[in-house]
């Protein structure tokens, strides 16, 4: 599975001139499944993103986890983090998963993150959407899963 992740302040997605999801303090995750990602795939994603130690302590050291912040998450799912664009201009994104397969590992690992008491927001799977992140730091994580 592969994550970006990123510490914002806020961040929403909007779908047809109407925000669908919001969230204050915590992480958005672009996410995409690959071929060979299963359910053991999103529990130890869920495992990752819920201690990713990287929220300031008072020292100003990225020591603290979504968890300790009881911060959020904004789930979205996003294909093109598979893009091959070593050949050619136009980038090729067979390496990720079928959109039906997709979804059902989307679905499971949100309610995954909700069901360690995470509170989980998510885009719409498979819509054109607008995100507005306010990246925090910036601090962005790029994350392969296997």
């Amino acid at each position: 599975m592969l994550i970006n992740v990123q510490r914002v302040s806020s961040s929403s997605v909007e779908v047809n001139g109407s925000i669908v999801a919001q969230i204050n303090k915590g992480i958005v995750c672009l996410i995409c499944a690959v071929p060979n990602d299963t359910v053991n795939t999103c529990e130890r994603v869920v495992e990752k993103l819920s201690k990713l130690r990287i929220f300031n302590d008072l020292n100003g050291k990225m020591n603290k986890s979504l968890i300790d912040i009881n911060g959020s998450v904004l789930m979205v799912s996003q294909f093109t983090l598979a893009a091959n664009t070593k050949s050619g201009n136009r980038p090729d994104f067979r390496r990720a998963m079928e959109p039906k397969q997709a979804k059902l590992l989307f679905d499971h690992l949100v309610k995954r993150m909700k069901d360690k008491n995470i509170k989980t927001k998510t885009g719409l799977f498979g819509a054109n959407m607008k995100l507005i992140i306010c990246n925090d730091g910036p601090v962005t994580i790029p994350m392969d899963i296997q």
